[in-house]
């Protein structure tokens, strides 16, 4: 007996120096600092109801989304005449994007275009520049979008007019733009965000080079519901406003558009209402002449779709 007790206390001894190194090793995991995380779906699309979000498409996945504008509910051209606008269409967009790596996506779109240019071709590139970290290390994220639209109308032959095109590079307006956004919490997740449009070609008396900033934010309501807002303010030089307004009588109005997100599985679907008559950013943020106070805002919807051509994924 004696033997056994002398045997167990020597294995006790033994152990003693594996227990209390196992302890140590982990009191230092449990110390260790946790991985950050980068913050995922602050925003469900890549668009909200008229202006670009920080998400991009992943690498191998394409994005299809068409957009509908029509138009005025009310007003002197709305109502019942029209079908409170369903009866009409201000612009319609397709477009394509695809995902060259999880921070880079490129895009293609066709789009009807509002007003006088029409017949719209579009090109992008989007970047993730940062992304927010759940440790609030990095407590935003930016993304940079920029895209360059040809109007492929027939060049008018009035030399004051929008589109009196007299070569090809008259018919390009370039896009750049910083999303400055920020998820605070599962349910909420808003944006800011500067852009620089630049026109080769406008109606006689307006301005080349603006300035836009837009505000924008998603709000969740049920698991499948969001409520999605965003707002446009462009910079137009006061003696240039004037002057369009007194000669040509037309007025420019800030964008203001609100709805309702769905989410389906595989389908992003909006129901918006906006006072923009066009989709592009090369032309809302410039030539929304309708305002909401007049009655002229309009129903519109978006749906997107995204494939996955990844095989890995599949599997």
């Amino acid at each position: 007996m004696k033997y056994h007790l002398k045997s167990l206390l020597y294995l006790f001894a033994l152990c003693l120096p594996i227990v209390a190194s196992a302890q140590d090793s982990l009191e230092n995991a449990l110390q260790m600092p946790v991985e950050k995380k980068n913050v995922k779906a602050t925003f469900k699309a890549t668009k909200l109801i008229n202006i670009q979000t920080n998400e991009t498409i992943y690498k191998n996945e394409m994005d299809f989304r068409v957009d509908h504008r029509f138009g005025d509910i009310a007003g002197s051209g709305g109502g019942i005449k029209n079908f409170f606008g369903l009866d009409q269409s201000t612009d319609i967009r397709i477009g394509f994007e695809y995902g060259i790596s999880d921070k880079l996506s490129v895009g293609l779109a066709r789009a009807k275009g509002a007003g006088v240019v029409t017949q719209l071709y579009e090109g992008n590139l989007k970047y993730r520049l940062l992304e927010q970290t759940d440790d609030e290390k990095i407590p935003v994220a930016v993304t940079l979008f920029g895209s360059t639209t040809i109007a492929a109308v027939k060049a008018s032959t009035d030399p004051t007019a929008v589109n009196a095109y007299s070569k090809f590079q008259d018919r390009l307006t370039y896009v750049v733009q910083a999303v400055i956004a920020r998820k605070f919490n599962s349910n909420f997740s808003m944006l800011v965000m500067p852009s620089y449009i630049h026109r080769n070609f406008t109606v006689f008396g307006d301005q080349n080079d603006m300035l836009a900033l837009s505000v924008g934010g998603r709000i969740k309501i049920t698991k499948r519901m969001a409520f999605v807002a965003d707002y446009t303010i462009p910079f137009r030089d006061k003696d240039k406003k004037a002057y369009l307004e007194n000669t040509l009588g037309t007025q420019y109005y800030k964008t203001l558009g609100a709805g309702l997100e769905f989410e389906t599985g595989g389908h992003i679907f909006h129901l918006n209402f906006t006072n923009a008559t066009a989709i592009q950013e090369s032309q809302f943020i410039t030539d929304t002449n309708t305002s909401w106070l007049k009655g002229q805002y309009r129903w519109g919807f978006s749906i997107a779709r995204r494939f996955s051509f990844d095989k890995k994924k599949a599997k």
